[in-house]
């Protein structure tokens, strides 16, 4: 057995591969890839134990990481909620991650890590030394029942009457990709995250998957009287929509625009033939935003990300970093948090 390099972008096969393989998501394909790489510079590169001269049957697809302020390493993949293996034999799974494993030590990388749903990666990772470096929450709806029983199942108070009391004020919403559309969702954005003491992703991210991911990807705005007052950006690959990004300017967060975006996006995905809500990773931590989504989907599966190396005192120190990060942001004036994510993302892949 050998390992083989392809380049997931140019290489034709990767994308046949992703398109058929049970395990793949929208995180995986070529247009997301793309994008990142448009935007962050990110080199993306598959692992696979397929001769290069014949048909792609595996693989397990990472973006290079390079920067001067957190340093080297391979991520499985940089602003994506998860990325299986795209692997139907352990064997060949585990050759690749010993291989990659072995080879770290030849590297300057600092890391190498991998995104995986329900702790199918961990019998692998454990065995070659991986360990878990962050745990997520990981809700997904079931579009398969009627409209009326999935409107029955969300909950009544958060869900149901938010919705209703949407649709008496007389919101409404417009669907697409335009670039009044994706100014009216960035816009929302920057006051979501400056609400939050947070720097936003930089315009030219949106902008660049809009491009990118072409029909594969909506955005939802909701008016109140042609003032935009909630906004979604949702990815469909397949016969499933994912929720990737969600924003509302608070002074109107009491018309119930959030609620109002994602049942219409349950109603139309459901005509469309969609059979799955993928309603994004929760921080383990973020016990808000955990029963938010809990009103929608309930008993979330465990999304965990693997590292190697990753000793017992790494999540410690993150943790640390990260709440000083959030402290000096705190300090910020919102128009230099947006300057800051122009900056900063590129190396927090």
């Amino acid at each position: 057995m050998r390992l083989y390099q392809v380049d997931p972008i140019e290489d034709g096969r990767w994308a046949k591969l992703v398109e058929k393989h049970p395990k793949a998501s929208v995180f995986q394909t070529v247009a997301w890839l793309r994008a990142l790489q448009r935007t962050y510079g990110y080199r993306p590169v598959a692992f696979t134990t397929s001769p290069l001269n014949g048909e792609l049957k595996n693989g397990l697809v990472f973006c290079h990481v390079r920067s001067w302020l957190t340093g080297e390493r391979l991520v499985s993949l940089p602003f994506s909620d998860h990325c299986e293996p795209l692997f139907d034999s352990d064997r060949d799974l585990h050759f690749v991650m010993e291989y990659l494993r072995a080879d770290i030590e030849h590297r300057d990388w600092k890391y190498i890590e991998v995104r995986s749903v329900n702790g199918s990666f961990c019998q692998q990772g454990e065995e070659i030394g991986f360990k878990p470096a962050k745990g997520y929450s990981l809700h997904r709806l079931d579009l398969r029942p009627g409209l009326d029983e999935l409107f029955r199942g969300l909950h009544k108070n958060s869900a149901q009457r938010r919705i209703r009391r949407a649709e008496r004020a007389g919101i409404v919403h417009e669907c697409g990709r335009s670039v009044k559309l994706l100014k009216d969702f960035y816009r929302l954005l920057v006051l979501t995250r400056c609400r939050h003491r947070l720097p936003p992703q930089p315009y030219a991210w949106y902008r660049n998957l809009v491009d990118c991911m072409d029909d594969a990807l909506e955005i939802r705005v909701a008016y109140n009287a042609q003032i935009p007052i909630a906004a979604i950006l949702t990815l469909r690959f397949r016969n499933t929509v994912y929720y990737k990004y969600g924003c509302s300017d608070a002074n109107f967060n009491h018309l119930g625009g959030m609620p109002f975006l994602l049942w219409k996006t349950i109603e139309q995905s459901k005509g469309a033939g969609v059979d799955e809500f993928d309603l994004g990773r929760s921080d383990s931590d973020n016990a808000g935003l955990i029963s938010f989504k809990n009103h929608w989907a309930q008993g979330p599966s465990k999304l965990i990300y693997w590292r190697f190396p990753a000793p017992d005192t790494l999540a410690f120190r993150e943790t640390r970093r990260l709440n000083s990060i959030k402290r000096l942001f705190a300090c910020i004036p919102n128009r230099l948090l947006v300057v800051t994510g122009r900056i900063i993302y590129r190396h927090i892949g």
